[in-house]
């Protein structure tokens, strides 16, 4: 069912305030990766505000949505999202990368309520995921397992060998996003190690391949809801976005897949954000 106006606007203040405390989480860590949590907002907060099964009363609920964040660098928009939907209090956001914190540079499963595995090492969560969606298939469980990839990521090979096993155990309840934002860390991604049309390479290896604009609610949603139906096997939604979306000095720059944000910048970036900083609610 396609979301209402309400449920949009919602949507969207949640991913405005959302972006807010990212910057902010950053620029008192001093270090992390803004451009791709930024690029991963509206994603993020169409799966936990709107699709996905969770509960921050019960994280371990077996019959709860998995979500992989195969991306670990983007663990600030995870953290906030996470925070947001209630699974911690919002104070521990100012922790952020320091010694011994919940909130650790790359997902930590085992100090962060919420998250379903530990990642970092990119190009692993596809192959986690597909564990994750098998074992729904053995249990007789129904629940989801969402990837979060990147763009740059599924240059790894071991993304693909997960691709084809997903295909061939007809995992109808994995549904992958490729975050792509077009740029990774050294520079732009076709310049990089080209990928052509990642939809046909999907495709290529069996899997159903849906587009659309990565920033827009309402289609995200839409999206989602078209990769649960009727379906024989994976799904991939290949979201396009803008790396650091929103900030126009962080807008497709490869510098600021990872770098400090001094407090000029700082201002810069709540100012064209249009809002105050410290705005997300619980």
């Amino acid at each position: 069912m396609a979301l209402d106006a309400a449920s949009v606007k919602r949507l969207k203040d949640i991913a405005h305030a959302m972006r807010l405390e990212i910057i902010d989480m950053l620029h008192k860590a001093q270090s992390g990766h803004p451009g791709g949590s930024l690029s991963a907002v509206e994603i993020l907060t169409v799966l936990y505000f709107s699709q996905m099964k969770v509960d921050p009363k019960a994280p371990h609920d077996p019959d709860r949505d998995r979500f992989i964040a195969s991306k670990g660098h983007a663990a600030p928009a995870v953290y906030v999202t996470l925070c947001a939907k209630g699974f911690f209090d919002r104070a521990e956001l100012a922790s952020l990368r320091q010694l011994g914190a919940m909130l650790q540079g790359h997902p930590d499963m085992k100090t962060t309520p919420g998250i379903d595995i530990s990642t970092g090492s990119l190009g692993l969560g596809l192959s986690a995921g597909v564990g994750m969606a098998l074992a729904a298939k053995l249990a007789g469980k129904n629940y989801y397992t969402y990837v979060l990839l990147g763009d740059g990521e599924i240059q790894e090979g071991q993304v693909w060998e997960a691709a084809m096993s997903a295909t061939k155990f007809g995992l109808n309840n994995l549904i992958a996003i490729v975050d792509n934002n077009g740029v990774q860390l050294d520079g732009k991604v076709d310049e990089i190690m080209p990928l052509g049309s990642i939809r046909d390479k999907f495709a290529a290896f069996g899997w159903k391949t849906i587009e659309v604009d990565g920033h827009d609610i309402a289609a995200l949603d839409a999206a989602f809801e078209a990769a649960k139906q009727g379906q024989k096997g994976p799904v991939v939604i290949v979201a396009n976005t803008v790396k650091g979306k929103g900030v126009s000095f962080m807008e497709g720059k490869n510098e600021w897949h990872g770098k400090a944000i001094n407090d000029q910048q700082r201002a810069q970036a709540i100012a064209e954000l249009g809002g105050m900083s410290g705005g997300m609610k619980q």
